[in-house]
This record gives C-alpha cells, sequence and structure tokens, in this order.
C-alpha cells in the first residue's frame, strides 16, 4: 500500500519539485539483485533516486524513523516504508550486521539494494572515505555494484533545511562494477579496502566532488567540536587508494531532448 501511495501519488508531487533528469539509466539491470551505491549529499537522496528507477529499490533506515507516535509518526514511518526503506536498530555492537544481513536478504531475492559507502551524509558537499560494508555485502552476494552519483540535492536541502527547495536535481548512474574476481576474499580486509576504494573512485567521477581521505563520521565529529575538518589531514593524492584525481567537473542536465528529464 504504501509504495503504491509513493508511485501514484506522492511520486509525482516529488517530480514536480525536483524535475529530476538522469544519465545511465541502461546501466541498471531489469531484472536479478545488483547494489547502487551512492554518494550522500541529503535526505532528499532515498527519495530522489527512487523517482527515476523503473524497478524498486530497498535502502535500510535507522529503526527510529519507523516508531513514532501520533499522526505526524505515522505518516513520517509510511513515507519510508513507501520509498522501500527497511528498518534497521543501528546502536550496538550488531549494527552493521544486521545492516549486512538485510542487505543480502534483499539481494538474494534479486531485488535492488541502495547502499551509502560514506556511511551518513557529507558535511561539506565534498565525497568521503568509503566503509568497506558495501564490498563485503557485494563480495558476499556476489552481485555488481553499480555507482550512483546524486546531484544537487545538498543545493536543494542543506544541512539543517527540513523542506527542501524546489529546483532540478539529478543522479547519474554509471557501468557496473564487476568484483566475481575477489569471489571468496570477502574476509580479506585488504581486498575489502580495495574494491571499496575502486567504488569510491566511481562516485568520484561521476560526481566531480572533491574527495576527502577521511570518514564523514569523523569529519562531523570535527565540525562538531569546533575544528576545521582539513587540521592535520595527511597529504594525499587527491583520490581513493591513492590515486590521482580525474579531471571531472559536477555534471549539469543533458542537452539531448530523449534523455534531459524523465518527467
Amino acid at each position: 500500500m504504501f509504495y503504491w501511495l509513493m508511485k501514484m501519488v506522492i511520486g509525482p508531487l516529488l517530480r514536480a519539485m525536483f524535475r529530476p533528469w538522469v544519465r545511465g539509466l541502461d546501466h541498471v539491470p531489469n531484472t536479478g539483485g545488483a547494489i547502487l551505491a551512492s554518494n550522500h549529499l541529503a535526505v532528499i537522496d532515498s527519495f530522489v533516486l527512487p523517482l527515476v528507477l523503473s524497478r524498486k529499490i530497498r535502502f535500510i533506515g535507522k529503526a527510529e524513523y519507523f516508531t513514532g507516535t501520533g499522526i505526524k509518526g505515522r505518516l513520517k514511518a509510511g513515507f519510508f516504508r513507501g520509498v522501500g526503506t527497511i528498518p534497521v536498530d543501528r546502536g550496538g555492537g550488531k549494527a552493521s550486521e544486521a545492516a549486512l544481513r538485510t542487505g543480502l536478504g534483499v539481494l538474494e531475492s534479486g531485488n535492488l539494494f541502495g547502499i551509502y559507502p560514506e556511511g551518513t551524509r557529507s558535511p561539506d558537499g565534498r565525497l568521503y572515505r568509503g566503509k568497506t560494508g558495501v564490498a563485503r555485502l557485494a563480495l558476499e552476494a556476489g552481485v555488481p555494484v553499480i555507482p550512483v552519483a546524486m546531484i544537487g540535492t545538498d543545493v536543494a536541502q542543506p544541512i539543517g533545511r527540513v523542506i527542501p527547495k524546489f529546483m532540478r536535481i539529478g543522479v547519474v548512474i554509471g557501468e557496473p562494477l564487476d568484483f566475481s574476481r575477489y569471489q571468496g576474499m570477502e574476509n580479506d580486509r585488504f581486498i575489502l579496502r580495495s574494491v571499496t576504494d575502486e567504488i569510491m573512485y566511481a562516485l568520484m567521477s561521476l560526481s566531480g566532488q572533491e574527495y576527502v581521505d577521511m570518514y564523514a563520521a569523523t569529519a562531523k565529529a570535527r565540525i562538531a567540536a569546533g575544528k576545521p575538518v582539513d587540521q592535520d589531514r595527511p597529504s594525499q593524492a587527491g583520490a581513493p587508494g591513492g590515486r590521482s584525481a580525474p579531471d571531472v567537473q559536477v555534471p549539469g542536465p543533458p542537452e539531448e531532448p530523449d534523455e534531459a528529464s524523465v518527467d
């Protein structure tokens, strides 16, 4: 019911608000499990991405999103269910394992699973170091990873803004990444880091974002403590895994009429 409500009622409203444009939609398979690994700029990322896909995509979300009381709490829970969010208790030491098990279940059922490798929203629009959970999930499930770059969601909804601005938002979808060569190595932390860095490099190449070799959660803690994010940060080549930064600009809407919008 909630998914139908999202597609038939809320979906058209969001399309009118954001008039999303998309590139690379043909990179998403029509059937079978796949991971959509996206940069994370704003809360609305999880609402905009489903708008451009014909297939349903599942995300995980904090269990607190689904436990509110009263009309407001029920509406919030219904909205998150409508966009395909699965509640997961992210507190305690078993949080990452619970998220992994949930993702594996989605993928083994032949569905699309959305994940934000940075683990949390970027505090300043830059791309931060990826957590290796996405790599472990890809290797255990044996599915491709499709990099996705959200464009402009942080402008529409900066941190602290509840109601987003009405403006065009973009989604750039890259070619699937195949990690089958690492099958059976999901417990090798060096392999997991290498795979994660490859995914983050693909995101950087799609989004044109500057890369910061630091976890986004650490950056947020620095900001909360009144410290500069870049203070004492070691020099780096400018891209994940010590690579050179790709020469990519932040993409804009394509000019071709057949790809310019999904309205």
